[in-house]
């Protein structure tokens, strides 16, 4: 989850509290995100499209593959950033805690910047609402459970200044982001989502920087896409790259940070294919930006259907 963008412009956060000093991550000028290390990570109960195709022995995870990966995250990312780690309460049942985009949202529009604590759809994730709450309260953060259903950072994405773009109809209410507009001083393009493989605003659609946005412009209605052409410049990406997980980023400065297993995959297979195709998209697109990719190996947690933008 990530507690303070940043842009190739050097978008600066909000002021600080009136001494000066940081009170929370999102003062700080420099990226900062909430990870949590999989000691609760299973997948035992199977709650997306993904993990339904798998059989139980299949898709069960890695323990220490799953940790050895997560690490290789951890460290790049505080290599230029603040990293915070989320507990593991030892309560069992938060099979889904490592995936933290998951868990809600920073609204970084505002200072002191409110957090919108998710009001989960899927019911192994639903548990998780009663650790955020908490922490983010602890952090010092105003704190907020949204009355209607809504996941999180996955869900809800800051394309610059006071407006979003959120993604409703499969885990998060359209209502869920009336109530944020009302309440929160923002403006949200509300897309709905189709593919009940790309079952998070995350997997379609990712601010590169704040002129300009990945969107699959195929899986949205014809005025979506236009509504979203008038805030941010849309660069096109195919159902095909999604499926293999373009959007699934997490911008770090100047690098777009990717998941990745083509290592492991059988060449000349369809699924290596793409993932080539996905690969070199992303690498060209980035180029046109002067950026670079970094990629990393997830394959443990794509067991679960999740990609590098869930975790952090």
């Amino acid at each position: 989850m990530t507690l303070l963008e940043a842009s190739p412009e050097g978008r600066e956060a909000p002021p600080t509290a009136a001494s000066g000093q940081p009170t929370t991550p999102t003062e700080l000028r420099r990226p900062a995100f909430l990870l949590n290390f999989p000691f609760s990570y299973s997948t035992e109960v199977a709650n997306n499209p993904w993990m339904e195709e798998l059989g139980e022995e299949e898709r069960a995870p890695n323990l220490k593959r799953a940790m050895t990966q997560f690490l290789e995250l951890y460290r790049f990312l505080a290599s230029d950033g603040l990293v915070y780690l989320l507990p593991t309460p030892r309560t069992g049942g938060l099979q889904d805690l490592v995936f933290t985009a998951n868990l809600g949202v920073v609204l970084g529009h505002l200072d002191p910047s409110p957090v919108i604590v998710s009001n989960f759809t899927s019911a192994p994730r639903r548990d998780r609402g009663e650790v955020g709450f908490p922490f983010f309260a602890s952090m010092g953060y105003r704190t907020h459970l949204s009355p209607h259903r809504f996941e999180g950072e996955a869900d809800l994405k800051h394309l610059h200044d006071d407006l979003y773009v959120g993604g409703y109809g499969q885990r998060s209410e359209r209502a869920a982001y009336e109530w944020m507009e009302r309440e929160f001083d923002m403006r949200i393009v509300k897309v709905r989502e189709k593919n009940p493989y790309l079952y998070h605003l995350d997997c379609s659609i990712f601010p590169l920087t704040r002129e300009d946005t990945l969107v699959c412009t195929e899986l949205f209605e014809r005025g979506e896409v236009a509504e979203l052409e008038r805030h941010t410049n849309v660069i096109d990406v195919s159902v095909v790259e999604c499926l293999a997980g373009i959007c699934n980023s997490v911008r770090l400065s100047n690098t777009l940070l990717n998941a990745s297993h083509i290592p492991e995959m059988r060449a000349r297979t369809e699924e290596y294919r793409q993932e080539v195709t996905k690969n070199r998209r992303l690498e060209d697109i980035a180029a046109d930006l002067a950026m670079e990719v970094s990629y990393f190996n997830l394959g443990e947690y794509l067991k679960a259907g999740a990609l590098l933008s869930c975790m952090g």
